[in-house]
């Protein structure tokens, strides 16, 4: 195990009508005027926003609601949203939604924090973020884990054809998250199932790493996989299982709250690979495409083309979290893989490009969306194994 600092400050409040805590929660942590971040109507639909306003004004706190926050989102928004946070002098940003919501609310709060700053120079690193406004969040969405992390995700849609970014600081740690599993209940099944890969996927990440000897942290995550393995799919087939949703919920926060990553933290990765999440963020900023499904087709082409560089660790994943029994690690690993497939296809996820794109990509298309995911064959990703413009290329004709 490596040497590691962990900071996770973020006050959890889980269970059901916890989203009448909002108000006290912003004022514990210094708000009088929180700007309200959401996505579309059914927020309001529902009557969350009704709820959430009227624990804001219990606490007499003020408010502006910014609606309109869509899947990846888009800088667009978040500048638009910035600007009227900004006129409204916002103290606090309060996001009610799922991970493109509260990434939305963590770039407000940044630009909030320094008026005047372009957002998009801080996903490039331009100009680095010294300081935020405090976020909060009310949880309706169990995929992002963005409720507890130090990590978010912008699509640039100024540029053509949009370009996918995502930065990490501690300065965008929301401050609390309110967790009622029950605000989850009405998602369409899609949702759930491209939530449920996702959570997967964080742990994924971090599980598949050059650094091993990790046994505690290791443990933790292997338990993380079986249980989402276990309930995604009962959430998925019964949205109205408390059991299940509230165990994917948690999951959601624990696979991306740097937990189940810690200790192999090496020098080409912060906590993990992240190949996965690149080569699926160059498909969602291309197509609009699910980050979760992204994510479901393009796992296990990634994990044929490089599982040979430390086979074991893939059996032993197989072993530990499928119950696979064959002692032979290249077989063993080979039941991983497909076993993996077999939970993606059970939470309704596709398992290539074509399902994912509707159509099978050609090679100008998979040279395209390389490109996007290299930034113009500018850099590699990975760190399990380094990947390069002519590996992502192999890996996309893989799983087309």
């Amino acid at each position: 195990m490596l040497k590691f600092n962990y900071y996770s400050p973020t006050e959890i409040s889980f269970g059901k009508n916890t989203e009448e805590l909002c108000g006290k929660l912003v004022k514990k942590y210094g708000g009088s005027r929180a700007a309200v971040i959401y996505g579309g109507g059914s927020a309001v639909r529902s009557g969350l926003i009704d709820r959430v306003k009227a624990s804001l004004e219990a606490e007499n706190i003020e408010y502006k609601l910014l609606g309109g926050v869509v899947a990846n989102p888009l800088l667009s928004t978040a500048q638009k949203m910035a600007e009227e946070a900004v006129l409204f002098n916002a103290d606090f940003i309060l996001a009610v939604g799922g991970g493109s919501v509260i990434d939305t609310a963590k770039a407000v709060a940044h630009a909030v924090a320094a008026p005047g700053t372009q957002i998009w120079d801080f996903w490039t690193k331009k100009v680095p973020i010294t300081k935020s406004t405090p976020i909060g969040v009310v949880l309706t969405i169990s995929a992002a884990g963005s409720e507890m992390s130090d990590s978010s995700v912008l699509t640039n849609d100024f540029k053509t054809p949009p370009t996918k970014r995502g930065i990490t600081t501690e300065f965008q740690r929301p401050k609390f998250a309110i967790m009622n599993p029950e605000l989850t209940m009405t998602l369409p099944v899609y949702q759930i199932g491209a939530g449920a890969a996702d959570i997967f996927m964080h742990t994924s990440e971090r599980y598949f790493t050059n650094i091993l000897g990790n046994h505690l942290t290791d443990e933790i995550a292997e338990g993380l996989f079986r249980t989402i393995v276990k309930y995604g799919p009962i959430g998925v087939a019964d949205q109205n299982n408390y059991e299940a949703m509230s165990e994917i919920m948690w999951c959601g926060s624990i696979s991306h709250g740097g937990l189940t990553g810690i200790g192999a933290k090496g020098d080409t990765a912060r906590d993990g690979d992240w190949s996965c999440h690149q080569l699926g963020m160059a498909l969602s900023a291309l197509y609009n495409s699910t980050h979760g499904a992204t994510l479901s087709a393009v796992w296990a082409a990634w994990a044929h083309y490089v599982m040979d560089e430390n086979i074991e660790r893939f059996a032993n994943f197989a072993r530990k979290v499928y119950g696979v029994q064959l002692e032979d690690n290249k077989a063993a690993a080979e039941e991983g893989i497909k076993f993996t497939n077999e939970f993606f296809a059970s939470l309704g996820m596709p398992l290539s490009l074509t399902q994912l794109l509707g159509h099978e990509p050609s090679d100008d298309e998979i040279l395209k969306i390389a490109t996007e995911c290299s930034y113009d064959n500018t850099r590699t990703i990975g760190c399990f194994k380094v990947l390069n413009f002519d590996d992502m290329v192999a890996i996309y004709k893989a799983c087309r």
